[in-house]
């Protein structure tokens, strides 16, 4: 069991308030994981039942963490029942077990972005629209933002001159009639569909807010308006709803999250009880200070301050650099000079960047340097082509009716299904008003299919007919996914594909992981199934050995290269933190296009409070766009730190003492640049 006299006085109070509601207002590095876990414990010692516990976070790897440190203080006997998950794995559940309410079936699929994108192509090239992946991607952002915020396909209206969301307000009711037609939900379906379920079910409702009494959700200045929807429904009956979060580190404003909601917790809760975790356990004085100092000048947040009892330490420091070659040049002597100097590990140092574009003369001198280096935002392992192919087989084996992945392999390796055939059969399903896979079952329906492709369509149906039996068996999925494997040839069509021998055998690797990743499904799973499976691919688990995760990069003895929006929730005891210029942070886009420097300030302050012991920031008076020298200003967040705890170096470093002269520089800023950054391969403000 826990020792609760190790908390805080802070943190204490956080964990015996049981009953009501709570804003836990958690600043960076107070413990708030420490507080969480010990709060379920608590419950647990006051003879909560394990079950009537509903723990929820972002992201599947801090829901594991949470319930593994939950098990060492009081045992895993203790907490079976209890629900620690994220959002999207809740309404997972429960909508496996009643989805059939709103007229789908329990076995539906979910799609990914890519099986989106192509459905989305089609219904704009329906529309007569010139419809390219970008239009896709956007009209696909516009619908998730509608769902985010609980627009409905039928209530979306188009705004203004702007083509797309007029593209949008004709695709989203059809991509919403094509999906359940499919079978399948997508992402952001799985909190809308659970959402309208509860409203529209009240005996549901009854009897998930009978089951989740206590209800705890971290890092809540990251929910968007129908996960607020979610909570405020489930927490009605007995108002024991614990949230934890920091506006401060509010940073994800483009993925649909509302600082508001945190904001206004207390008018939405009567007599919610607010404790303030302000000790800091990360970060030197100096660099709270920093922190506390730029992030002040946000009015629109809760007042907060961190400190720490472990000193001030060492002074930040200010780099001008020359250009950003010179930048990464400072950067790897201050690498060398540091680590020699505290005998510290290459991963104990971070280098960290507004958008992603900045990483390129950091990567080219760490390999001039020999610097090992591991670059966060790689592809990830279940994105990859080969293993997309394996998956969308195991999705049609789920669910023949998801039209977009049976499309995707009806001739995937090759079997003589052609593309004029494949439009023949998709052209009888319409006409016919019929699933396609009705179709391909009687293909003697369709008109001038020769013979030969006759015998092909039924071959591949007798196929899939054969496997969906052999998959029932769930202990032997391994197996049957190796033999389906051999069975279509994979190897063979990739080497005809691939030139390169290594690339093939690479890809050939990744498809083999796949079978390795459903095996280890198989051992941690209590209630295996093929279709349970492919719910984990769905939700992002890591389940597969090969994938290029963050913390399998982490762990690695090698410099870090990471944009600031993915270091959220990081620490390093070194961190660089480099772009603190007008344009990069704040961002282009936040100047003139949103107008929101609140979240940047955020965002700075996010990197600031990375560092634990030593923290440089960095600019360049100049930087190259497309290959043309143009000057640059420093951030306006530099003005913000207290002389007292940075050292400003580099030539013409920044000192200006007063707000005044910051603003006449800002102003004069304002007034020259032009599109700075209208180019910038990175495209959204997620880097």
């Amino acid at each position: 069991m826990f020792d609760i006299d190790r908390l805080n006085p802070q943190q204490r109070a956080a964990v015996e308030h049981t009953d009501g509601p709570l804003l836990l207002l958690a600043g960076a590095g107070s413990g708030k994981t420490r507080v969480i876990t010990c709060r379920i414990a608590h419950l647990l010692q006051r003879g909560v039942a394990a079950g009537q516990i509903l723990a929820m976070t972002f992201t599947n790897k801090a829901a594991r963490e949470m319930r593994e440190r939950v098990e060492e203080m009081v045992g895993r006997d203790a907490v079976k029942g209890m629900v620690i998950s994220t959002f999207h794995s809740l309404c997972v559940q429960i909508l496996k077990a009643h989805i059939d309410r709103l007229g789908f079936k329990r076995n539906f699929s979910i799609y990914a972005s890519s099986d989106q994108q192509q459905l989305v192509r089609r219904l704009l090239k329906d529309e007569h629209a010139d419809a390219t992946s970008k239009d896709a991607d956007q009209v696909l952002w516009q619908i998730s933002d509608a769902k985010n915020r609980l627009i409905g396909p039928h209530d979306f209206r188009a705004t203004g001159l702007n083509p797309v969301s007029h593209w949008t307000a004709k695709v989203y009711p059809r991509y919403q009639k094509e999906l359940k037609a499919f079978n399948a939900v997508d992402f952001d379906d799985l909190l809308m569909l659970t959402v309208r379920l509860l409203e529209d079910h009240s005996d549901l409702l009854d009897y998930y807010q009978q089951k989740f009494r206590y209800q705890m959700v971290d890092e809540y200045q990251d929910t968007n308006p129908v996960q607020y929807r979610l909570l405020k429904l489930l927490a009605a009956a007995h108002g024991n709803l614990c949230v934890v979060g920091d506006d401060d580190q509010s940073i994800y404003g483009f993925r649909g999250a509302d600082v508001n909601i945190i904001l206004n917790f207390e008018h939405d809760y009567a007599q919610t009880r607010i404790i303030k975790l302000e000790q800091n356990y990360r970060s030197t004085g100096n660099i709270l200070e920093a922190a506390n100092a730029v992030i002040k000048h946000n009015t629109n947040r809760k007042e907060k301050a961190l400190w720490t009892a472990d000193g001030s330490g060492a002074a930040i420091d200010y780099l001008l650099c020359e250009d950003d070659e010179d930048e990464a040049r400072q950067v790897m002597e201050r690498i060398h000079a540091v680590r020699y100097d505290k005998d510290l590990a290459y991963r104990d140092f971070a280098i960290l960047y507004r958008t992603n574009s900045q990483s390129r003369a950091f990567e080219e001198q760490l390999r001039y340097e020999n610097i090992p280096f591991v670059l966060i935002g790689g592809q990830q392992f279940f994105d990859r082509k080969e293993v997309k192919d394996v998956i969308a087989y195991l999705k049609v084996l789920t669910n023949p009716f998801d039209e977009v992945n049976l499309l995707r392999i009806l001739n995937y390796p090759r079997r003589g299904i052609g593309t004029t055939s494949a439009d023949r059969l998709i052209r009888t399903s319409a006409t016919l008003e019929r699933p396609l896979w009705q179709i391909l079952k009687q293909p003697e329906l369709v008109e001038d299919l020769g013979q030969k492709t006759c015998d092909a369509v039924q071959n591949f149906v007798r196929m899939m007919e054969h496997y969906r039996g052999r998959f029932e068996n769930a202990q032997q999925m391994p197996t049957t996914l190796a033999d389906l494997l051999k069975e279509l040839k994979f190897d063979d069509e990739i080497y005809r594909q691939e030139g390169d021998l290594g690339r093939a055998r690479r890809r050939l690797e990744n498809i083999e992981e796949v079978t390795n990743a459903l095996a280890s499904y198989l051992e941690r799973d209590d209630n295996p199934s093929l279709n349970g499976f492919l719910d984990k691919v769905s939700l992002l688990d890591e389940v597969a050995p090969g994938d290029d995760k963050k913390e399998k990069k982490l762990n690695e003895d090698a410099v870090v290269l990471m944009s600031l929006h993915s270091s959220k929730g990081l620490e390093f005891p070194v961190v660089f933190l480099a772009g603190m210029e007008e344009g990069y942070l704040p961002h282009t886009k936040s100047i003139h296009e949103t107008f929101d420097i609140d979240e940047e300030r955020r965002l700075c302050y996010v990197g600031i409070t990375r560092a634990q012991r030593n923290l440089t920031l960095l600019g360049a008076s100049r930087r190259r766009k497309f290959g043309k020298l143009e000057q640059r200003d420093p951030s306006r967040f530099l003005v913000e730190i207290p002389d007292r705890v940075i050292n400003r170096l580099g030539r013409d470093a920044l000192t200006p003492s007063t707000e005044e002269e910051q603003e006449s520089k800002a102003s004069h800023f304002f007034a020259g640049i032009n599109s700075l950054f209208a180019d910038d391969e990175d495209k959204s403000p997620c880097s």
